[in-house]
């Protein structure tokens, strides 16, 4: 496996709910190779966005191994994590997480600016100018529409050149024209970046466009298949 992909090896998560103990991943095995689109697809509570966490190292397993970008994700500390995930990760979710009191241009600008990158306002403005806002420069998040937040988060994510993009359900709060929009710039801009692309959702349309598709059910991996998309 190429030192810039993901691999997952017997991941298992639960929590605690009161007096019981809720097993929502149990033995997942996951491999991406670099420059792939992957989906792991499933009904809500499936364990889609759990998953994306563990393996975007949000969150941590209570067993398995994660190897990102040919690191041992799950040796790292906080402190050393925190730094990795911005240099190699880009996020996007489907609630857009922007920070209500920065502009779009700040918003993006952002994850540069953390990894004190002289040029991060230059690169965020020819981010916007690639997906058209850069008129909406200035604006704040309750100032732009949900396509267009979603745009904005977009570019944040690739704002550092990432190695992984991870996308939960980024449609998800969008109606379906603005949906295929921005799922149509995302492919677009993965290639362009060429960057891999992990993304979670319900839906069997955009299932069909990836490389391989990792099938969840009660918390396991049913099926995986791989398919061409060139």
């Amino acid at each position: 496996m190429s030192t810039n992909g993901l691999e997952a090896i017997q991941l298992c998560k639960s929590y605690n709910i009161d007096s019981r103990q809720i097993t929502v991943l149990n033995n997942i095995n996951v491999s991406v190779a670099a420059g792939e689109f992957v989906v792991i697809e499933g009904k809500s509570g499936s364990g889609k966005s759990t998953l994306l966490s563990l393996l975007s190292g949000l969150d941590r397993p209570d067993s398995g191994k994660i190897n990102l970008a040919g690191t041992d994700i799950t040796n790292l500390s906080e402190d050393e994590l925190a730094p990795f995930r911005n240099r190699k990760i880009g996020y996007v979710f489907q609630s857009f997480h922007l920070i209500p009191s920065l502009t779009a241009l700040e918003n993006i600008s952002f994850p540069a600016e953390l990894n004190r990158d002289p040029q991060a306002a230059a690169k965020a403005k020819e981010l916007l100018h690639r997906v058209d806002l850069s008129k909406r420069m200035n604006n704040f998040p309750h100032q732009l529409s949900g396509g267009e937040k979603q745009r904005i988060a977009i570019c944040r994510a690739l704002i550092n050149r990432p190695q992984i993009i991870f996308a939960d359900e980024p449609t998800g709060n969008l109606d379906s024209a603005n949906g295929e929009i921005i799922m149509e710039l995302l492919l677009e801009l993965r290639k362009e970046f060429k960057t891999t692309l992990v993304l979670a959702t319900h839906s069997r349309e955009i299932s069909g466009k990836a490389d391989t598709v990792f099938s969840l059910v009660d918390g396991r991996i049913e099926n995986s298949s791989g398919q061409v998309n060139q």
